[in-house]
């Protein structure tokens, strides 16, 4: 007899799904046969439930930045895409491969992707691994669970730059991919400065237009 895990949703009804049959945890193939009320993603097996809905502030942040990297890569070969949209991740040693559904654990939906390598991009229900560049914007619903194990993710399958946005502070924190694979310091970027990026070379955005609402 199966045992299931009870879902809460945002307007307090109940959605059940039964508990993973394999041992990792539960993965991109069950990820596919749910049909939750909310957003969701799944992490290292596990589900987590995403923040209420943005708030306008959020969005329009959101906004702003995605439309910059829009006019920026429109004759360009990176794409840029916006939430919601699912990143297959696969973890370190599978990177390059080709997994199963049933082998993929974590299905993530950043607020915003730069993908450049277009294999990724093969597969038209979802990005196949890491995207070159990450922006995530931060709202009083992100936990620290959350935000810590973005970050590790973002770090472990080689997302070389990400970006962490914090609207309340109107600050951008940009954590770089070292020779060690690892994210050092972030460089951070406040009002009335330029951010730049080294994935989109040659990018420039004044810092008031991002956080203009």
């Amino acid at each position: 007899m199966k045992n299931y895990l009870t879902i809460q949703n945002e307007d307090l009804s109940e959605t059940k799904v039964a508990e993973p049959e394999s041992p990792v945890g539960f993965t991109y193939a069950d990820y596919l046969t749910w049909n939750f009320k909310e957003r969701i993603e799944l992490i290292r097996g596990k589900i987590f439930k995403m923040s209420p809905a943005p708030s306008v502030g959020h969005q329009k942040v959101q906004a702003n930045i995605f439309g910059e990297f829009f006019v920026f890569l429109k004759t360009k070969s990176c794409k840029v895409f916006v939430a919601p949209i699912d990143v297959r991740l696969k973890g370190k040693p599978f990177r390059k491969k080709k997994l199963r559904d049933d082998e993929i654990t974590t299905v993530v939906q950043p607020d915003i992707i730069v993908v450049c390598d277009h294999e990724k991009l093969k597969d038209d229900r979802s990005v196949d691994g890491a995207p070159e560049l990450v922006v995530e914007i931060l709202s009083p619903g992100n936990t620290k669970t959350e935000t810590k194990y973005k970050f590790s993710l973002y770090e472990e399958n080689g997302v070389l730059e990400y970006w962490v946005v914090y609207p309340e502070y109107k600050q951008i924190h940009v954590y770089l991919l070292n020779e060690n694979e690892e994210y050092g310091k972030p460089v951070i970027y406040e009002a009335n400065e330029y951010i730049g990026s080294v994935v989109l070379t040659g990018l420039s955005i004044p810092m008031n237009e991002i956080f203009k609402l």
